[in-house]
């Protein structure tokens, strides 16, 4: 690679570099507001673990912890607090009587479908003016970064 072409893969890396902070920084904003339109005494983390179990369904607490990479003492103080807050609870693990799962409650889960139902209306709104091919490439592209990463 020629000393242009170092400079130009440089310029470009930083351009990347610029946008993703400003993403960041927006998906952290935006995880706040949803958060507090779930309940408003949830964190932007214990949002991640709710969303986490809307996906995942019913797991052990160890499940969560391995899937995550949180730590042990962490995701048990999520889970208390989100029992606190009526979104989560505790259940028999039913292939095994001894452990416990946890798992979204009904108020949870209606909450969280409303709002991803909200979040993805806004996102297909945000891509109305591009191209479906465009979209598809953006796609793409994130896959790979986040295959990278």
């Amino acid at each position: 690679m020629g000393d242009e072409d170092a400079a130009d893969r440089r310029e470009a890396a930083q351009a990347v570099e610029r946008e993703l902070s400003v993403l960041f920084g927006r998906a952290r904003s935006i995880s706040l507001q949803l958060a507090a339109e779930v309940h408003p005494g949830l964190d932007s983390a214990s949002y991640a673990l709710l969303l986490h179990l809307f996906d995942a369904g019913p797991v052990r607490a160890a499940e969560i912890v391995e899937r995550t990479g949180l730590d042990k003492s962490t995701v048990s103080r999520q889970i208390a607090r989100l029992e606190e807050l009526g979104l989560l609870e505790r259940a028999v693990d039913l292939a095994d009587g001894r452990a416990r799962i946890v798992q979204l409650t009904g108020t949870g889960h209606d909450r969280l479908e409303a709002i991803r139902q909200d979040r993805r209306q806004r996102l297909r709104e945000k891509f109305a003016g591009w191209s479906t091919e465009d979209v598809r490439t953006f796609s793409s592209l994130l896959s790979r970064l986040n295959e990278a990463l």
